[in-house]
C-alpha cells in the first residue's frame, strides 16, 4: 500500500513557517531595542511619552499668585541641571526643588537670561536678557541607563491670567503640558469652566479641576469662581 506524501509535505511546510516566524520575531525585537534606547535618550514630543504633571494651587485672588508644583523625569545622560524658563508676564519667587528618588532637597536659584548666557548654561529654550529662569542643581549627573525624578515648587504671580472681576475669581491661562490640575482657594466654588475637566472636592474642602491636554499645542483653560457665603 502506497503512503501519501501530503502529511510529510504539510509538516515540512509548517516547520519552515515556524522557523520563518521566529526569524521575523527576532528581527522585530532587534529593531525595537535600538528605538527604545533612543527614546530613553531623546524622548519624543508625542503626548504618550510625556510624564510631567503640573499642579496650580491658587492663592487669594487679590495677590494674583499661585503655587506651582511640577514633577519631571531627567533622562539625558550627563545632565547636571534642570532649567525652568518662566513664562513671559509671570514673576517667580520662593523656588524649592526635591529629588523624588531620595527625598533630598536640591539646591536651586533664580537667575536672569543674561546671567544664563554669561555662565554659558546649556539652556535650549529661547530666552531674553530679562527672562527669569529657575535653575535646579541635580544631586549627581544622570548616568547611563538611569533616570532622575525631581519635583519643583515655585510661586508665580501673573495679574493677566489670575485676577478678580467684580466678586468673581478669574483664571485664564494656556496649558502646554499633558496633565494639569488647578485647585481653587479655600472657600471658593466653580461657576464657569470653558474646558472639559474632572472636578472633585479634596479632603481639605478645596475644589480641584483636572484638565488633560492631549494635543501637541496649548489648550486655553478659562474658569470663574465665587466665594461661598456662610
Amino acid at each position: 500500500m502506497r503512503r501519501s506524501k501530503i502529511p510529510t509535505l504539510l509538516m515540512r511546510s509548517r516547520s519552515k513557517l515556524f522557523v520563518l516566524n521566529i526569524v521575523l520575531s527576532l528581527g522585530a525585537c532587534w529593531a525595537i531595542l535600538p528605538a527604545a534606547e533612543a527614546q530613553n535618550q531623546n524622548p519624543l514630543t508625542e503626548r504618550a511619552y510625556q510624564d510631567r504633571e503640573i499642579l496650580y494651587e491658587l492663592q487669594a485672588p487679590d495677590t494674583h499668585a499661585f503655587r506651582i508644583t511640577h514633577d519631571y523625569t531627567v533622562r539625558k545622560v550627563g545632565e547636571k541641571y534642570y532649567f525652568n524658563v518662566v513664562r513671559a508676564g509671570s514673576h517667580v519667587t520662593n523656588p524649592e526643588s526635591f529629588d523624588l528618588d531620595t527625598g533630598e532637597k536640591l539646591k536651586c536659584e533664580i537667575i536672569s537670561g543674561k546671567q544664563a548666557v554669561e555662565r554659558k548654561l546649556p539652556i535650549t529654550d529661547t530666552i531674553k536678557d530679562d527672562s527669569e529662569i529657575v535653575v535646579t542643581y541635580l544631586a549627581q549627573a544622570v548616568e547611563q541607563g538611569t533616570t532622575n525624578r525631581i519635583r519643583l515648587m515655585e510661586t508665580y504671580s501673573d495679574p493677566k491670567s489670575y485676577f478678580l472681576d467684580g466678586d468673581e475669581l478669574v483664571w485664564d491661562r494656556a496649558f502646554g503640558r499633558l496633565r494639569n490640575t488647578v485647585v481653587l482657594p479655600t472657600g471658593w466654588y466653580l461657576v464657569g469652566l470653558a474646558s472639559p475637566a474632572t472636578i472633585q472636592t479634596l479632603a481639605d474642602g478645596r475644589l480641584s479641576i483636572y484638565v488633560v491636554n492631549p494635543r501637541n499645542d496649548e489648550v486655553r483653560v478659562f474658569l470663574r469662581a465665587r466665594r461661598r457665603v456662610n
